[in-house]
C-alpha cells in the first residue's frame, strides 16, 4: 500500500482506538503499523494491524533497530523505516489517544492554497483557528504576548507543503503551563489553512501529521532529549531544513479529537522545562546556521542541525550515532 499509518503504543489489542484505526485503515486501503516497547503485552493480535514487539523489532535489517533506546517514543522511527521499506510514499502518524474524523482519511495534495507566512517570526497558529487564548506545545512563552499578524493582510497562495499538521479537538496539543492555568476541552471553531515558509516559526507535533516522500528523512525523532520535546525539536529542525528546499509547513483544521491518556501535569511541566527555557534560542541558533540548499542536502543539513543541539547541551552527544544510523538506513530505502 502506498499509504501507511504509524503509531507507537504499549496498549493491548483490545484498545478501542487501536481497533478503530485498524478497521478504518482497512476500509481506506492504508497499512497500519504499531510499534511496541518493553511494556507492551506479550500477545497482540489485532486484525489489520502489523504489530512489532521489541523482539520483532530487533530482527529488522536496520542499523537503528539495534541501538535505539527502549522505553522511548523515538522507537517510532522504526515504524517510519518499516513503512518505507514496504513501499509507502505517503505517511500518516498519530497516537493511541486520538480518534479520527472522517476527514482524517481524505486524500492530501502537496500543493495547497493557504494563507502564507514568510519572514513573520513566531506565528501562534492556534490563534487563527479559535477565539480562545491558546498556543501549541513548544511555542516560546516569551512570544505569547506579542501581537499576531492580521490574517486578512496575507495573500492566499499555492505552496508546496510535504509536511502537513492537522490540529486536534477536545484536548489539543498544549503544554503543561496551559493545562495548569486554562480550562479544557476546546474545539477549534474556525476553518483555516496556514502555511509557514522561510523565517516563520511554529512548532508542529507527531499527533496528527502527514508526510510526503520527499520529506521522509526529516521525520527523525531524537532519543537523547526530553520525551516532551522530541517531536517539538524535530519540528524545528524540519522547518529550518524545509526552507532550504523551498517548502512550507501546512497547518489545517482538526481531523482528530483527543481522548487524552492519563498524565501527571507536574511531571509534564518538569519534562518541558528544557523547552520553556530554550525553545526561543534553539530557533535563533538554527536560523543562523549556514545550511545547504536543495533536498539533495537534507542528510548533511540534519547532521549540522543536530550537532548544534548537541553543542548547546540540549541533546546528548550519543544522538549523533543514532542520527547517522537513521540516515544510512533511510538513504538505502529512498
Amino acid at each position: 500500500m502506498s499509504k501507511s499509518l504509524i503509531i507507537t503504543s504499549i496498549a493491548n489489542d483490545k484498545h478501542p482506538i487501536l481497533k478503530t484505526f485498524s478497521e478504518e485503515c482497512k476500509s481506506n486501503n492504508v497499512s497500519f503499523i504499531v510499534i511496541g516497547d518493553t511494556k507492551s503485552p506479550n500477545e497482540f493480535n489485532l486484525e489489520g494491524c502489523d504489530f512489532w514487539s521489541i523482539e520483532r523489532q530487533l530482527t529488522l535489517p536496520f542499523q537503528l533497530a539495534k541501538i535505539l533506546p527502549t522505553r522511548h517514543y523515538a522507537r517510532k522511527n522504526l515504524g517510519y523505516l518499516l513503512a518505507i521499506k514496504n513501499g509507502c510514499t505517503e505517511l500518516l502518524e498519530t497516537d493511541d489517544d486520538n480518534i479520527p474524523n472522517k476527514e482524517f482519511w481524505n486524500k492530501k495534495e502537496r500543493e495547497v492554497m493557504s494563507s502564507n507566512f514568510e519572514n513573520s517570526g513566531w506565528v501562534n497558529v492556534y490563534h487563527y483557528f479559535t477565539k480562545h487564548k491558546i498556543w501549541p506545545r513548544g511555542f516560546p512563552l516569551e512570544e505569547l504576548q506579542n501581537e499576531q499578524i492580521d490574517i486578512n493582510t496575507l495573500k492566499q497562495t499555492k505552496t508546496d507543503c510535504p509536511i502537513q499538521q492537522g490540529l486536534a479537538d477536545e484536548n489539543p496539543d498544549v503544554d503543561a503551563v496551559y493545562r495548569l492555568t486554562y480550562p479544557l476541552p476546546i474545539n477549534f471553531e474556525i476553518e483555516a489553512k496556514l502555511s509557514l515558509g522561510k523565517n516563520a516559526w511554529s512548532p508542529f507535533n507527531s499527533q496528527n501529521t502527514y508526510w510526503f516522500k520527499d520529506a521522509f528523512m526529516l521525520m527523525y525523532l531524537p532519543s537523547y532529549c526530553s520525551f516532551r520535546m522530541t517531536d517539538i525539536w524535530r519540528s524545528y529542525v524540519a522547518q529550518r531544513i524545509a526552507w532550504e528546499c523551498g517548502w512550507s509547513i501546512l497547518y489545517h483544521e482538526p481531523t482528530v479529537w483527543q481522548q487524552r491518556n492519563e498524565h501527571n501535569l507536574m511531571k509534564d511541566f518538569e519534562d518541558e522545562i528544557s523547552g520553556y527555557t530554550n525553545n526561543l534560542n534553539i530557533c535563533k541558533e538554527l536560523q543562523n546556521l549556514a545550511l545547504k540548499k536543495s533536498k539533495a542536502n537534507i542528510a548533511e543539513n540534519l547532521i549540522t542541525c543536530y550537532q548544534k543541539l548537541i553543542d548547546l547541551n540540549l541533546v546528548g552527544k550519543e544522538e549523533m550515532t543514532l542520527l547517522k544510523a537513521w540516515i544510512k538506513d533511510i538513504s538505502a530505502l529512498l
